[in-house]
């Protein structure tokens, strides 16, 4: 399952087109973009002839009739069809796996698990997908996923669509140029790419080796959280989500065959195309990709006492039928100050309904120590719902007796995929050579203080 050459042209080459790139700005906005002028038509969106000889489609991301606020559809002016397409096969999947799980028993243990192994020359994207588990059932459109990928190879050879959901890239090493049907994105270490369901695209690595991690969101789509009592502004601004301008391939790739790999429900299907999905020269709509930098987000905090809770941190939410209990949630740990007065500053200990898969983008993370071994950038941590976990002995000690002056977290990324039911492992992840033992032991030595 790879494809391209992986030399340091394809690189140079990928890097070159994902420099100075033209967004639009605004999540959830109804967007518009032509690449030609004149391929968009006014008025209408479905002409008896579409202009420039293109045609007109609708890509769905909701059921029609589903209240204009949560309605997600755009329009495509393509120079092919989707429909221009033959038939789709079973292919391997590789590391990747779809919900449901049911091939291990649910495991009510702290896991942590370091970095994936590099991969194997010739792994692309697609390939370097690595499923670690999740949880609701991909057919009824409930639940999530966790996978994590480490690739070295573009995906010049094939294009790969997601029917089962929408996916939340979160580079960790290494940048991403990401060949949409709504145009280009460039996704680096320390922002995060959403490429909605059935949006169709590549992966071209910006860097030698990439690394990172995905959330598959099989649920109602990614929102920004609602800001209650915080007010009108605050957390991630939508003004910060970019969308692509409408950009097909050049000429000579789009009447050159393409695989088109296809997930559904769990499973992943290929058809050999004669031409490229990638076709699009306009389109208008808010059902879209974006990337969103995490450094922009806007923190909120305690400026008294007492550490918040870390729904405060959340960055997208994926609303379930039961009001502020997410299927997902996905949090960031960005940098922030610290200046409550007589508080235990890091996060505290806790058990929780919800289930929490935390990863480390750059640096170190407040509550966990690194280090060999330890909680380190592209490894990841587990806690299912009602697993006791807070900061580990070290970090314990040295908060306690810390002086509380004002203190900046500026050295370190960290996120949180956060949802309603647990975390089921595959074989592989509970398998895996990565998978720390002894994780428990990071809470040993913390002793009885109680003096009454």
């Amino acid at each position: 399952m790879s494809s391209g050459t992986g030399t340091d042209g394809t690189i140079d080459q990928a890097r070159k087109a994902a420099e100075g790139l033209a967004h639009l700005s605004g999540f959830g906005n109804e967007h518009s973009s032509e690449a030609v002028p004149g391929a968009l038509p006014l008025a209408r969106n479905s002409p008896q002839r579409a202009p420039l000889g293109l045609y007109a489609e609708q890509l769905s991301g909701s059921a029609f009739t589903e209240p204009r606020a949560h309605n997600r559809r755009s329009w495509l002016y393509r120079v092919r069809p989707s429909a221009a397409h033959p038939a789709f096969t079973r292919t391997d999947n590789g590391g990747l796996r779809g919900a449901p799980f049911t091939d291990t028993e649910p495991d009510p243990n702290r896991l942590r698990w370091g970095p994936l192994p590099e991969p194997p020359a010739g792994t692309d994207f697609l390939a370097g997908l690595w499923t670690l588990g999740g949880n609701g059932d991909a057919a009824t459109r409930s639940g999530m996923a966790v996978h994590l990928y480490a690739a070295n190879y573009p995906m010049l050879e094939r294009v790969f669509g997601n029917a089962d959901g929408e996916l939340l890239i979160v580079p960790e090493q290494g940048g991403l140029l990401l060949r949409t049907e709504f145009g280009l994105l460039r996704a680096e270490p320390g922002h995060v790419a959403l490429i909605p369901r059935g949006v169709r695209f590549r992966v071209e690595p910006l860097e030698p080796t990439v690394r990172g991690y995905v959330c598959e969101n099989y649920g109602q789509p990614f929102v920004l959280p609602e800001l209650g009592p915080i007010g009108a502004n605050g957390l991630a601004n939508p003004r910060d989500f970019l969308a692509p301008v409408a950009a097909p391939e050049d000429e000579a790739r789009l009447d050159a065959p393409v695989q088109v790999v296809n997930k559904f429900c769990g499973n992943l299907w290929a058809a050999d195309y004669d031409h490229s999905p990638l076709d699009v020269v306009a389109w208008h709509g808010n059902h879209v990709p974006y990337v969103y930098d995490l450094r922009r987000f806007n923190v909120m905090g305690t400026i008294s006492y007492d550490h918040p809770d870390p729904s405060i941190f959340t960055v997208l939410t994926s609303p379930s039928d039961t009001p502020g209990l997410a299927g997902v949630d996905f949090v960031v740990f960005a940098p922030r100050w610290l200046v409550g007065e007589d508080t235990f500053r890091p996060p505290y200990f806790h058990r929780n309904v919800m289930s929490e898969y935390m990863g480390l983008i750059e640096g170190a993370y407040d509550a966990k120590a690194a280090g060999e071994g330890g909680f380190v950038p592209g490894g990841g941590s587990l806690h299912n719902m009602m697993s006791a976990h807070g900061p580990d002995r070290t970090t314990f000690d040295a908060a306690s007796a810390a002086e509380l002056a004002p203190h900046k977290l500026d050295d370190g990324l960290a996120f949180m995929f956060e949802t309603r039911w647990p975390v089921l492992l595959t074989p592989a992840a509970r398998d895996a050579g990565h998978l720390q033992s002894g994780y428990d032991r990071v809470w040993e030595g913390l002793e009885r203080h109680y003096r009454g």
